[in-house]
């Protein structure tokens, strides 16, 4: 999949789910439950130490899905981009922008969605290839902040992540975001083994978020 089909792809389907998980096998576990309830643009964490395993992994089990993108977060370097480009992500997502990130996402043409906070921050990620940026942490905003951004940035596609969730994902898209970012709940009932109830979880906002697109 190219990098232009996998930035529509991701505005198309509006949510992604941001997974931890303690273990390969947790990491594993959360995203199938995800992906039964519909929500198939996966955001597997180099915060589990098992991400490489579990993206590669899940890309296997789901290549015959041309909707599952499975991408990975919390990058904080190059290096780390790479490894995860190797396994098989679609895309990378980082907590802050880091040019040699952006540099080697353009060099393998895999898009980079890097946290900004800043009007500043966020041409700077725009000029170095950031076709989407993701506001973090938007609990730290609120909904009205992507308005002050899009009157001298009309052109800016933002993801949010941090604070998003079944009770206010509608004001974020009517905000104007092109997608959210979620994973507080569905990582907390991984935690516990409660797989059908992410499962329900994730179908309420993949139903929600068409709803009000």
């Amino acid at each position: 999949m190219k990098k232009s089909e996998v930035i529509l792809e991701l505005k198309k389907q509006g949510v992604v789910a941001v997974i931890r998980g303690e273990s390969f096998d947790e990491g594993v576990n959360i995203s199938k439950a995800c992906i039964a309830g519909g929500l198939k643009a996966i955001e597997m964490a180099y915060t589990n130490s098992a991400a490489s395993d579990i993206i590669k992994t899940l890309c296997e089990m789901y290549k015959d899905d041309k909707e599952v993108l499975i991408g990975a977060g919390t990058v904080l370097d190059a290096p780390t981009a790479r490894m995860a480009i190797l396994a098989g992500a679609k895309y990378i997502v980082s907590p802050s922008f880091d040019k040699e990130t952006a540099v080697l996402c353009n060099r393998y043409g895999v898009p980079y969605l890097p946290g900004c906070m800043t009007i500043k921050e966020i041409i700077t990620a725009m000029e170095a290839g950031s076709e989407i940026v993701k506001l973090f942490p938007g609990s730290a905003f609120g909904p009205s902040y992507i308005g002050a951004v899009k009157s001298p940035l009309p052109q800016a596609s933002m993801m949010v992540t941090g604070g998003v969730n079944l009770t206010n994902l509608d004001q974020w898209f009517k905000a104007g975001v092109d997608a959210i970012g979620v994973g507080g709940e569905l990582n907390k009932l991984g935690a516990q083994g409660k797989w059908d109830e992410i499962t329900a979880v994730a179908s309420q906002y993949v139903a929600k978020a068409r709803e009000v697109r």
